[in-house]
Protein backbone atom coordinates (compact mmCIF):
# COMPACT_ATOMS: atom_id res chain seq x y z
CA UNK A 1 0.00 0.00 0.00
CA UNK A 2 1.51 3.36 -0.81
CA UNK A 3 0.48 6.19 1.07
CA UNK A 4 -1.90 7.68 -1.02
CA UNK A 5 -4.06 4.53 -0.85
CA UNK A 6 -3.64 4.67 3.13
CA UNK A 7 -4.69 8.74 3.56
CA UNK A 8 -7.52 7.90 1.54
CA UNK A 9 -8.75 5.33 3.73
CA UNK A 10 -8.58 6.82 6.49
CA UNK A 11 -10.15 9.80 5.33
CA UNK A 12 -13.22 7.85 4.03
CA UNK A 13 -13.17 5.98 7.46
CA UNK A 14 -13.55 9.77 9.14
CA UNK A 15 -15.72 11.00 7.04
CA UNK A 16 -18.29 7.46 7.41
CA UNK A 17 -17.97 7.62 11.22
CA UNK A 18 -18.50 11.79 10.78
CA UNK A 19 -21.58 11.23 8.86
CA UNK A 20 -23.18 8.46 10.83
CA UNK A 21 -22.55 10.31 13.73
CA UNK A 22 -24.26 13.31 12.64
CA UNK A 23 -27.51 11.43 10.93
CA UNK A 24 -27.54 9.84 14.47
CA UNK A 25 -27.97 13.49 16.48
CA UNK A 26 -30.29 14.38 13.74
CA UNK A 27 -32.59 10.97 14.32
CA UNK A 28 -32.36 11.45 17.84
CA UNK A 29 -33.39 15.37 18.07
CA UNK A 30 -36.15 14.54 15.66
CA UNK A 31 -37.60 12.04 17.64
CA UNK A 32 -36.84 12.81 21.42
CA UNK A 33 -37.59 15.83 23.57
CA UNK A 34 -40.35 17.19 25.51
CA UNK A 35 -43.47 15.69 24.71
CA UNK A 36 -46.98 17.52 26.49
CA UNK A 37 -50.05 15.67 26.89
CA UNK A 38 -51.94 15.43 23.54
CA UNK A 39 -55.25 14.74 22.57
CA UNK A 40 -56.48 11.90 20.26
CA UNK A 41 -55.09 13.56 17.12
CA UNK A 42 -52.29 14.79 18.17
CA UNK A 43 -51.16 11.11 19.55
CA UNK A 44 -52.07 9.87 16.37
CA UNK A 45 -49.47 12.31 14.81
CA UNK A 46 -46.99 11.82 16.98
CA UNK A 47 -47.23 8.01 16.70
CA UNK A 48 -46.71 7.88 13.05
CA UNK A 49 -43.71 10.31 13.62
CA UNK A 50 -42.15 8.03 16.10
CA UNK A 51 -42.71 5.36 13.34
CA UNK A 52 -41.32 7.54 10.84
CA UNK A 53 -38.43 7.88 12.56
CA UNK A 54 -37.70 4.51 13.54
CA UNK A 55 -37.81 2.94 10.17
CA UNK A 56 -35.38 6.27 9.28
CA UNK A 57 -33.24 4.41 12.04
CA UNK A 58 -33.49 1.31 10.32
CA UNK A 59 -33.09 2.50 6.97
CA UNK A 60 -29.98 4.74 8.34
CA UNK A 61 -28.34 0.94 9.35
CA UNK A 62 -29.15 -0.95 6.68
CA UNK A 63 -27.08 1.91 3.63
CA UNK A 64 -24.31 1.62 6.30
CA UNK A 65 -24.41 -2.46 5.79
CA UNK A 66 -24.60 -2.15 2.63
CA UNK A 67 -21.58 0.11 2.41
CA UNK A 68 -19.11 -1.81 4.04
Amino acid sequence: MNLNQIFNRMTRMAMNRLVNWTMRKGMKGLDSGPRPKSSGPQRELDKSARQAVKRARQAARVTRRIGR
